[in-house]
């Protein structure tokens, strides 16, 4: 099978990646995982799609699982049922690691004012250097690469793996010890073998 698989087939579902793909059992459509709407949109609508957190939080549908067989169903059908829920709470981890990291925020204050420096100069005519005009994309890696020193001083990757760890503590905790609804656990009740 010699065909061209370049970087302009690899989201596009109907080329042969997906028959590659499907050699292996799956297809791959990345694009589809993203959301597809500007993100004051997809809060918003992430919002309105979150079950209420009494529900969320009420302490009395708190249980340890039987066996593994229920323990892996509320894990597969909370995260599906409290989705917006740990989106919220992904968000607040991000924003509580913020909060305790003065030197982030002035990383994070460094970058987006060389961005903004950037957007005021391309209003004006394009940015030169060494006698060659620079593209927008190359602007903001130019910008990347100028705040990298202050995210690496300020340990933003101890601060991303931070906050994905804990949200896996607090997502997979919450998903695997939340009862599923009275009608979903009777479906758990497995043949013995």
């Amino acid at each position: 099978m010699a065909s061209k698989v370049g970087p302009e087939h690899l989201f596009n579902p109907g080329t042969e990646v997906e028959a590659a793909g499907s050699l292996l059992g799956t297809k791959i459509n990345i694009p589809a995982l993203l959301p597809q709407v500007p993100a004051k949109e997809w809060l918003e609508q992430q919002k309105a799609t979150s079950c209420t957190w009494a529900n969320f939080l009420d302490q009395r549908r708190f249980g340890k699982p039987r066996n593994f067989g229920e323990l892996c169903k509320r894990l597969v059908r909370n995260v599906e049922y409290f989705q917006s829920n740990y989106v919220f709470v992904f968000l607040g981890l991000i924003v509580y690691c913020l909060i305790t990291s003065p030197l982030l925020l002035i990383a994070l204050a460094v970058f987006f004012g060389a961005c903004y420096i950037i957007y005021l100069k391309t209003q004006q005519s394009q940015l030169v250097v060494f006698g060659r005009e620079l593209s927008t994309a190359h602007q903001y890696g130019l910008a990347g690469g100028i705040s990298f020193p202050f995210f690496w001083l300020a340990g933003a990757g101890s601060a991303v793996f931070w906050v994905l760890g804990a949200t896996l503590v607090v997502i997979g905790s919450h998903a695997a010890f939340h009862e599923l609804e009275s009608g979903e656990s009777d479906e758990l009740q497995m043949e013995p073998v």
